[in-house]
């Protein structure tokens, strides 16, 4: 456990930009080159790859993590579990065999902010927040968020007071993290499913926070 820092505040807003009108390169063109190899081979079926990308991308993403968040901030003893025993207490929902991903669950509080990066590759919990982003993948942000955690955050907008603790949290292929946000004032009494939407991808990397929009919501 250490602290780290990202690149500029919106190249994680941009990296999609414009995304098919530039030509591969790099690990991209590598990945595209097999894919067409492997298919090419009849050992897969682009379809079915197009599928799983379209589940982890779309559909799945980030949504079972803040699910996670949700029921965590209206079930003490669920939050409870969660702490204790991440792999466990997301299995209860069927996102991952119990002993399939060792997961750690680490909370945010008004005093302790958290973060997590994966400094030599890009480990990411995949069942429960989906695709990891380009920003969590890149260099910049994997060596400067182990060496200046606060640089990142602020880089994200997040300019984290010098008297609250900053933790950094980096996953193997073992050990994969996910933040537990604060939950925002203003909304006591609302339900999983209206507290789920507002989670954020983000929030769960931990370069975020939760906030509810100005005028309510559903």
């Amino acid at each position: 456990m250490s602290e780290h820092t990202h690149p500029h505040p919106h190249d994680h807003d941009g990296d999609h930009d414009n995304a098919h009108d530039r030509p591969l390169s790099g690990p991209a063109l590598r990945v595209k080159a097999l894919e067409s190899l492997l298919a090419e081979k009849g050992l897969i079926d682009p379809k079915t790859l197009d599928e799983i990308v379209d589940t982890y991308e779309h559909r799945v993403g980030p949504r079972n993590g803040a699910r996670i968040v949700a029921r965590a901030w209206t079930d003490p003893a669920y939050r409870q579990r969660l702490l204790a025993n991440a792999t466990e207490a997301i299995a209860e929902f069927g996102f991952i065999e119990p002993h399939a991903e060792d997961m750690v669950a680490v909370e945010n509080t008004p005093q302790v902010r958290n973060l997590v990066v994966c400094s030599l590759c890009s480990c990411y919990p995949w069942p429960v927040l989906g695709l990891p982003p380009a920003w969590f993948k890149s260099d910049a942000y994997r060596a400067r968020a182990v060496i200046d955690p606060r640089g990142v955050l602020k880089a994200f907008g997040q300019d984290v007071p010098e008297d609250i603790e900053v933790r950094v949290w980096d996953s193997t292929a073992e050990m994969r993290y996910m933040v537990v946000p604060e939950r925002p004032a203003g909304t006591e009494g609302w339900s999983e499913e209206r507290l789920a939407a507002i989670v954020t991808r983000d929030s769960m990397v931990g370069v975020g926070t939760v906030a509810v929009a100005t005028g309510g919501g559903a």
